[in-house]
């Protein structure tokens, strides 16, 4: 026993209940941390490093969020182990935001009878269910992650081009909980452009439909109609079309109309126009200072954007290519007011043929009179998808769609703009010094240093 003992009170015993002790001590806090961790709210457990922050949530959806009313459901029919890990990593966080939204996976395999009890259920999708309005809407995971098929004929497999998720089920539960709901009707008849698919979503998402309307075909304007759109017609309307436009304005309408080609004659529209305080400038406008590259044709206008028009804007940057342009009558009568929203500089120039005239051009603005809105903008260029996809940092459609939803009292912007899941490489252009210095001097440095270091200690 005294042997024993003795062996106890050693130094190396007692280093070793020192040892124990304090792996106890590390395993008992490691447990604490984790279960203090798993308290955590979703957000704070995960952390977003994808380069395009796509589980990022928008003030527009946390607004929504916060003044929720109703209780909402989502219900997921998917495999959840085999549900793409983003959208399950979005849905952990967009519902941690709030205590009305709750989340039920159901697996179609497993349970074949529920996608037969529930008519707007599929499998693979979201339905979003709200119990007491009674309203459901279904939100496809292609519609969450969208593919670009431009590649599949050369390569035979399709990529992941967004990541919509915030704007789906934001404009979903919109939908279901807001009894508010508007239709745009645009004209056809004149070579007039069509709203691009990408566009048409994005009204969708603030409850916006679009159909088509001949006015010559038409005895009247349909008692649904919200907003009238005129975009980039490729000729004239008729003086018929021209009365049904200003007798429909003058009864508290609202019209957008887009300019089409600077080139083309079109008086009905220009008398529209000059009835609402705008008088249209011949030819195309250049500007020599707000210009793209050099070009004086492409356009970075002035933006005089305040309120809900200027909602959202990121970059306060917008690009008009070809535009036609006009100015704001100085003998405005007085029931009527005109806001210019898109400008050019002081060295803005109308082109035409035979003369480059110098001045500040309208490109867009806002005429009001009474219950009566006339949107004009000077070129279809702003809505363009060739534009807005390839320059998808600039303001173009975040800014049409406020223009559209300006006539609107009672509804709320509710576009979102998806994110891009293209992989993004670091390249080096136009190198500086500084870049140059990082690149190439740091390392060198630290080589030559080390060098230098290793020569000195093998002489020692």
């Amino acid at each position: 026993m005294k042997k024993l003992l003795k062996k106890f009170r050693s130094v190396q015993t007692r280093h070793g209940f020192y040892s124990v002790g304090m792996i106890a001590v590390v395993i008992v806090i490691a447990v604490v941390i984790n279960l203090i961790a798993g308290q955590l709210p979703e957000k704070m457990k995960q952390i977003d490093v994808s380069n395009q922050n796509i589980y990022g949530i928008s003030k527009t959806s946390r607004k929504l969020l916060k003044n929720l009313d109703n209780d909402i459901k989502f219900t997921v029919y998917a495999d959840k182990s085999a549900t793409d890990e983003r959208i399950k990593t979005f849905l952990d966080r967009y519902t941690a935001l709030t205590d009305k939204i709750s989340v039920e996976w159901i697996n179609p395999v497993d349970h074949p009878q529920a996608l037969q009890e529930n008519e707007d259920a599929q499998s693979s999708s979201i339905v979003v269910s709200c119990e007491q309005t009674g309203k459901s809407v279904t939100v496809p995971f292609s519609d969450i992650i969208v593919q670009d098929y431009s590649s599949y004929y050369t390569t035979g497999s399709a990529s992941d081009s967004e990541f919509d998720a915030d704007g789906q089920l934001t404009s979903a539960i919109n939908r279901i909980t807001s009894d508010v709901s508007k239709k745009i009707y645009y004209t056809t008849g004149h070579g007039e452009t069509t709203l691009s698919t990408s566009l048409s979503d994005e009204l969708a998402k603030s409850s916006v439909t679009t159909e088509e309307l001949n006015l010559l075909m038409a005895e009247e304007i349909p008692s649904d109609c919200d907003l009238i759109l005129i975009d980039a017609p490729a000729s004239d309307i008729s003086e018929q079309e021209k009365t049904i436009l200003l007798d429909y304005l003058s009864g508290g309408g609202k019209v957008i109309y887009v300019m089409g080609d600077a080139a083309t004659d079109t008086p009905n529209l220009d008398a529209v126009m000059t009835q609402y305080g705008m008088t249209k400038t011949d030819g195309y406008i250049a500007d020599m200072q707000r210009c793209y590259q050099g070009n004086y044709y492409y356009i970075f206008p002035e933006i005089s954007a305040s309120g809900d028009l200027g909602d959202g804007l990121t970059s306060d940057m917008v690009l008009l290519v070809n535009a036609a342009g006009f100015t704001v009558q100085d003998d405005l009568r007085d029931t009527l007011s005109v806001t210019p929203v898109m400008t050019t500089s002081s060295d803005g120039y109308a082109v035409t043929e035979e003369a480059q005239t110098q001045g500040e051009y309208t490109l867009a603005a806002v005429a009001e009179e009474d219950e009566a809105k006339l949107t004009v903008i000077g070129s279809e260029s702003m809505i363009n998808s060739q534009i807005t996809d390839y320059f998808s940092n600039l303001d173009n459609t975040r800014l049409f769609v406020n223009l559209v939803l300006n006539n609107f009292d009672d509804v709320e912007n509710l576009s979102i703009k998806s994110k891009s899941l293209s992989v993004e490489r670091n390249t080096m252009q136009h190198a500086g010094s500084i870049s140059t210095a990082l690149i190439f001097g740091v390392p060198a440095v630290v080589l030559i240093g080390g060098f230098v270091i290793w020569m000195k200690r093998r002489k020692a």
